[in-house]
């Protein structure tokens, strides 16, 4: 099949199997008591620092749903983009499983701002309202755009003088690492984000996530002063902890790579990968002399491009390459596509994109 259509089409990587078959060795202790997993907690101590701590789960959005309910109270509300995953497209989980009202604010190419956390802040006391307890950033963003490190650390420093956690939706944060060209650690412990939903099956992992807890203590408004000790307990409730948790822990390693191993770690090879091809597909769609048929609409800043065109052409497009629609676009005849790269999408793959573009118009 060829696509432009999600990374989550992409293969897993051979060195993500590798890893899998090299934990099928034997029987091993369940529920995470394995050798794999104690390793797995040990490396990201030293990607995130000394306090974050490691909870493998079975996909993206238990892993979010996880990390909400684990800096929340019963009560809490989520302030997010809204756009956001945990606003359109998880089904309510947050409210459902979580008992979490989402506070879903405008955003600018996926971002938002300062001006958000204010607003909704005004609303804590209020016992008609649920109270803002955290911020939800998505990193990448679902617009294909990066929040700088400075914005999250403005954004960061906001929430928790309003009492408020962070959360990071990083699903796609690896993508975001390569385009800033900076550390995990960088992006989310040093600028103050408190927990993290740790992406793998986007940038070529198999099945699994990992909620990634940064910091010991979060603010007292969130009712959960150490969410460390809650997410065990939370894991097991909302049906996200794999018996044999040992085969998700070992695509985390084999992502997040061994410190004494040579060349850049697998996650930002992939990444890196993806983030390339994407500005080359771009670069490609702008440089074909298609005038305003195809218009970018969005920054290209990860693995996703952006753009309008003929809806009847992006139909005759799809009779070859999968991809999906995102909004109306400009007229009635016209459509917002989404053009996702992964870590195996190749530079015959956007080339070959790009002609059926051309020849579709």
């Amino acid at each position: 099949m060829q696509h432009f259509a999600s990374d989550n089409y992409a293969p897993v990587h051979p060195e993500v199997l590798a890893a899998i078959g090299a934990a099928n060795d034997g029987p091993a202790v369940a529920y995470g008591d394995d050798l794999v997993t104690a390793r797995l907690a040990e490396r990201v101590r030293e990607v995130f620092g000394d306090v974050a701590r490691a909870f493998p789960v079975i996909n993206g959005t238990g892993a979010n749903v996880i990390s909400l309910m684990a800096v929340s109270p019963r009560w809490g509300g989520v302030v997010t983009s809204d756009v956001a995953h945990v606003n359109n497209d998880e089904n309510g989980a947050p409210e459902r499983v979580g008992g979490l009202k989402v506070l879903a604010s405008p955003s600018v190419d996926g971002r938002i701002g300062v001006d958000a956390l204010d607003r909704w802040a005004a609303d804590a006391g209020d016992v008609h309202r649920a109270q803002p307890v955290v911020l939800s950033l998505t990193q990448a963003t679902e617009l294909g755009t990066v929040y700088p490190l400075a914005d999250v650390k403005l954004l960061a420093d906001a929430a928790h003088a309003h009492g408020m956690a962070v959360h990071v939706d990083g699903s796609r944060l690896a993508n975001a690492a390569a385009s800033l060209g900076v550390g995990l650690r960088e992006l989310t412990t040093d600028v103050g984000v408190d927990i993290l939903s740790l992406g793998a099956a986007k940038n070529g992992g198999m099945i699994g996530e990992a909620v990634v807890v940064l910091s010991d203590v979060v603010p007292v408004a969130t009712g959960s002063a150490r969410p460390a000790d809650a997410v065990p307990y939370l894991r097991k409730a909302t049906m996200q902890l794999a018996s044999k948790a040992r085969f998700v822990s070992a695509q985390l390693l084999a992502l997040l790579g061994e410190p004494a191993s040579a060349g850049d770690p697998l996650w930002l090879r992939n990444a890196a990968h993806a983030n390339a091809m994407a500005a080359r597909l771009r670069a490609g769609v702008e440089g074909a002399g298609l005038g305003d048929a195809v218009r970018v609409t969005r920054p290209t800043e990860a693995n996703a491009v952006f753009a309008t065109l003929p809806r009847a052409a992006a139909d005759r497009v799809r009779a070859d390459y999968r991809f999906y629609d995102w909004a109306t676009g400009e007229t009635a005849d016209r459509v917002e596509v989404r053009w996702m790269c992964s870590w195996d999408t190749t530079e015959t793959d956007v080339d070959g994109f790009v002609e059926a573009i051309e020849k579709a118009l």
